[in-house]
């Protein structure tokens, strides 16, 4: 019995030291992964740090790029605007030569048909002139003026243009194609100067109602009226186009306008 005992203490005594070697090793296994852990975290850390920092370098970058382009496109820019005002100035330029060509072509014509005449036998087809006619410089004919301002219109010399339609229309009022000179002034405004613009068109309603361009300056109008937000003009401009114009181009167009018109 007493051997039992013993034998039952020295098993107990055996197994508190085993437990108790257990828990340093537990401890020591505990103290490892938290130096580990800590190292982890102190490397996970440094990594975002590092991340953080690129990720604002590439934010800087961006902006001096989205900086750079916007200085580009401001240069660049100007330097459109000014190439395209040289060109504007080529083409006035060019425009006033190939008027003031025209101008040259017929005068000479004209002396040329004068030096005819002068040449002419007593008794030919010149007889009954009057004697300054034969030496009266002829200028510009209608048609050379009216396609003289066409080409430069086409060519973009705007001013120039406008010019040679007003010379046209001075020199002949009452021309079939004044109604179109007139319209053509009108575009060569357009809506860089919507007044000036506005008050040739308004001239072609007004002095060639009948005319083909009288719907087309309605319609302008009322798109002009439009652009400076007067829906009530624009409104009024359509109804008169559709009322007077009903079969034409332009009152389909000016009905669709007016759907879409806000009151």
């Amino acid at each position: 019995m007493i051997r039992w005992r013993a034998g039952v203490l020295g098993v107990g005594v055996v197994a508190a030291c085993a437990t108790k070697g257990q828990v340093r090793l537990l401890q020591g296994d505990l103290q490892t992964l938290r130096v580990e852990t800590a190292r982890r975290d102190s490397a996970r850390a440094a990594a975002l740090a590092a991340v953080l920092t690129l990720q604002q370098r590439i934010m800087d970058s961006l902006a001096a790029g989205r900086a750079a382009l916007r200085n580009l496109e401001v240069r660049l820019q100007g330097d459109l605007t000014e190439v395209q005002r040289q060109l504007l100035q080529v083409q006035e330029l060019t425009g006033q030569s190939q008027q003031r060509l025209t101008e040259l072509k017929a005068q000479l014509d004209a002396r040329s048909e004068q030096a005819a005449v002068v040449n002419r036998p007593p008794g030919g087809g010149g007889a009954g002139l009057p004697a300054d006619t034969a030496m009266r410089p002829a200028g510009p004919t209608a048609d050379q003026l009216y396609q003289n301002a066409r080409n430069l219109h086409i060519r973009g010399a705007l001013g120039t243009a406008r010019s040679s339609y007003q010379e046209f229309l001075k020199t002949a009022p009452t021309d079939p194609r004044a109604p179109d000179a007139l319209y053509f002034v009108g575009e060569t405004f357009g809506e860089a100067a919507p007044d000036s613009a506005s008050a040739y068109y308004t001239q072609v309603v007004g002095q060639f109602a009948r005319s083909a361009r009288a719907p087309t300056a309605l319609y302008r109008l009322g798109m002009l009226a439009e652009s400076r937000r007067d829906n009530a003009a624009a409104r009024s401009y359509y109804d008169r186009l559709i009322r007077a114009y009903p079969r034409t181009d332009e009152a389909g167009l000016a009905s669709d306008r007016l759907k879409n018109l806000r009151p």
